[in-house]
């Protein structure tokens, strides 16, 4: 179908400024509601999406019941949202991973990104692991599905959408594969290390594909260091530090099938003597350590998300500073603490704020910030759209 035959969704007068600069959401107050009322379309809906004047912006899809009541794929009147231009984003997207990454285990989409807004697509190898967390995406399901056939040709196409996100669009929540058979696990290598994580059971997609150039370089902190690795999921941060010359790792995660991976892990690279783990919560965990006079030369805090939401900030703020003294707490003198935050809402000047607050709060301590990361790069930054980046890393150094 060309734009031409699409339903036109029209802006307001002076609402198409952001989507001109690069972003492509449209909310549902810039909608020019009284010439393309919203509950005219239905969700997930390929529109053709216009100024006030009646120029067309491109095409993309709507879904009147969500905040974000639109979202721009294509610019190109040419190109309109279809499953060719799908298999055109992932070919470009497929490019540049294959010229960055030595193995086939990425990060393939990263929605808004990759120009396919409200997808995600794993790859491990053989194996993609897909999230929708949009109506329109949901809508072209199959196209997703054809397309990544056609462009990867894998054994395996599993649906990984029950993220709590869909939630917001009005879509069930569902795990199911769309192709080949769903297995328990799968494999990965990253830098050199070999890894199994749970594929149906496992948190997001499997695997945190967005921290690997933040533990690529995890050699320069860990030489000869006990470490402790907090919030530890599978143990990428700790079998890492092992891998990379740490003496030791102590794994903290509440999950039982989180811990029983970590093990595995372990066995599968030859460190289960060098490795310990213990199931708690993590903040329960820390003190519990502390008052044990537990102490390490080196803490990873990879928390998940604090905050949610705008409304969350100011609780999220004061956990991401708790859960960081008490890692400083455990610290040997000259100690080193990497923290992270995958937290949209708190940007990296706000996670320094939380750590200068915390050494201030503990007191007797100094801290220095050595360096800092972000996303890998399979995981790219959009320059305007803020919210594609999200991940900070700061390693920094605990005096006494």
């Amino acid at each position: 179908m060309s734009s031409s035959a699409l339903p036109v969704l029209k802006l307001k007068r002076g609402e198409d400024r952001r989507i001109r600069q690069g972003h492509c959401w449209v909310f549902s107050n810039e909608v020019d509601t009284t010439n393309t009322p919203l509950k005219s379309f239905e969700p997930g809906e390929v529109v053709e999406i216009q100024d006030a004047r009646g120029k067309p912006l491109g095409t993309g899809y709507v879904n009147p019941h969500s905040l974000i009541s639109a979202r721009l794929v294509s610019r190109d009147r040419h190109y309109p949202f279809n499953g060719s231009l799908i298999v055109h984003r992932l070919k470009v997207a497929l490019a540049m991973r294959e010229r960055v990454f030595p193995a086939p285990y990425y990060r393939l989409v990263f929605g808004e990104s990759d120009g396919l807004p409200g997808l995600v697509v794993d790859r491990f190898d053989d194996v993609l692991v897909v999230q929708i967390a949009t109506a329109g995406m949901e809508r072209q399901r199959q196209e997703i599905v054809d397309a990544l056939v056609k462009v990867l040709a894998p054994r395996v196409i599993v649906m990984r959408n029950d993220n709590a996100i869909r939630d917001l669009e009005g879509l069930d929540r569902y795990v199911e594969v769309a192709l080949g058979e769903l297995p328990e696990t799968v494999e990965l290598i990253e830098h050199g290390t070999r890894f199994v994580a749970p594929l149906a059971g496992g948190q997001k997609t499997g695997w945190f594909f967005d921290q690997q150039d933040n533990r690529r370089d995890l050699s320069r902190w860990v030489q000869g260091a006990r470490v402790l690795d907090v919030f530890s999921y599978v143990g990428g941060w700790g079998i890492q530090a092992l891998r990379h010359g740490a003496e030791s790792a102590l794994c903290i995660d509440e999950s039982p099938l989180a811990i029983e991976y970590v093990e595995r892990n372990a066995a599968l690279n030859g460190m289960e003597t060098q490795l310990g783990v213990l199931r708690e919560e993590a903040f329960s965990a820390l003190k519990s350590l502390k008052h044990a006079d537990e102490s390490f030369d080196v803490v990873v805090v990879d928390p998940p998300a604090f905050i949610k939401r705008k409304k969350d900030f100011r609780k999220g703020l004061d956990a991401y500073q708790r859960i960081n003294g008490l890692a400083m707490r455990l610290l040997n003198r000259d100690g080193i603490l990497i923290s992270c935050s995958c937290s949209h809402h708190l940007s990296r000047a706000d996670l320094i704020q939380a750590l200068n607050r915390a050494v201030r709060h503990i007191g007797g301590r100094e801290l220095q910030i050595l360096w800092q990361g972000g996303q890998a790069a399979d995981h790219p930054i959009h320059p305007a759209i803020p919210e594609t980046a999200y991940l900070k890393a700061v390693v920094c150094r605990i005096t006494r």
